[in-house]
């Protein structure tokens, strides 16, 4: 997320949500609305690039209002939503690259000086995700079915309250015995899960472009009891589509991998592979070999 800091004397700042070359149909973006406090959508030349951005009110959008409204999680989906809107509305007549949510400058100078400054990396990372889209799969372990509980004593249990120091040590030897075997029994359970969750990334990856792993979500935003494994995302040629999406439906079906469960979305404008602050060639370990 990034922003300038407007001066003091500033009315509106430019909030730009991505960059193409062929500018969005003008009827398409003018029924498209990016954030609620802002001005329509437009489109601001930058060199041989278009810029879609927003004139947004600088009290509501500056360093410290900003950082403000961000730290409410409502204001904070309101901007994210709104963000995207207007990616999507700059994305309806070939690639795009989104840029950071608030991505803000002073004014049209400024935010065209740093379209025009990036325009080699820019011109790279449209020519990779022309025809291409994003994919999400997420990957936790299957749930494990819940012990069940009050089960019997076993005949070890009953007799080590019964004062025999013999009978109390067995008991206590068979108690920790229950207990290492289940650990082994978890871990082993977790090891299969890593594995067939490797074996599903592995299995998408040869039909991708490229792919790349994000940070495992916890399981307080997942609202799931199993961790999560993998969390990533694959670039999909328009080619290829038909034969990645049959590749994933066999493992969001269940049943190829037991041990895991496998969510996927798509297709989606590729955001995990736009990222215009970094030079696309020098993540080569990120390209899927053909």
């Amino acid at each position: 997320m990034s922003a300038s800091t407007a001066g003091p004397a500033a009315i509106d700042l430019v909030c730009a949500f991505a960059v193409t070359r062929t500018p969005p149909d003008p009827a398409g973006l003018a029924a498209a609305s990016g954030h609620e406090e802002g001005g329509p959508l437009r489109v601001l030349r930058a060199g041989g690039l278009c810029l879609v951005v927003q004139d947004v009110p600088a009290a509501l959008f500056d360093e410290s209002a900003l950082a403000e409204r961000l730290n409410r999680p409502a204001d904070l989906e309101r901007c994210a939503r709104a963000h995207h809107r207007g990616v999507e509305a700059a994305a309806g007549r070939g690639p795009v690259v989104p840029l950071p949510m608030a991505t803000l400058y002073r004014g049209d100078l400024t935010a065209a000086r740093a379209v025009t400054a990036r325009q080699p990396v820019l011109d790279t990372l449209l020519d990779r995700l022309r025809d291409r889209t994003e994919w999400a799969v997420k990957v936790h372990a299957a749930e494990a079915a819940p012990e069940a509980s009050g089960a019997p004593a076993t005949a070890t249990d009953s007799d080590s309250g019964s004062g025999s120091g013999s009978g109390s040590g067995s008991g206590g030897r068979a108690y920790l015995s229950r207990v290492s075997a289940r650990r082994r029994e978890q871990r082993g359970a977790h090891g299969k899960a890593l594995a067939e969750a490797e074996a599903v990334d592995a299995a998408l990856r040869r039909h991708a472009v490229a792919a790349t792993r994000h940070r495992p979500q916890s399981e307080r935003l997942t609202g799931r009891r199993a961790p999560q494994l993998l969390n990533a995302a694959y670039l999909v040629a328009d080619a290829r589509r038909a034969e990645f999406t049959a590749a994933l439906a066999r493992f969001t079906a269940g049943g190829a991998y037991p041990a895991v469960r496998v969510d996927a979305s798509g297709p989606w404008i590729p955001y995990s592979f736009a990222r215009w602050d970094e030079d696309p060639r020098a993540d080569p370990d990120q390209e899927v070999p053909s």
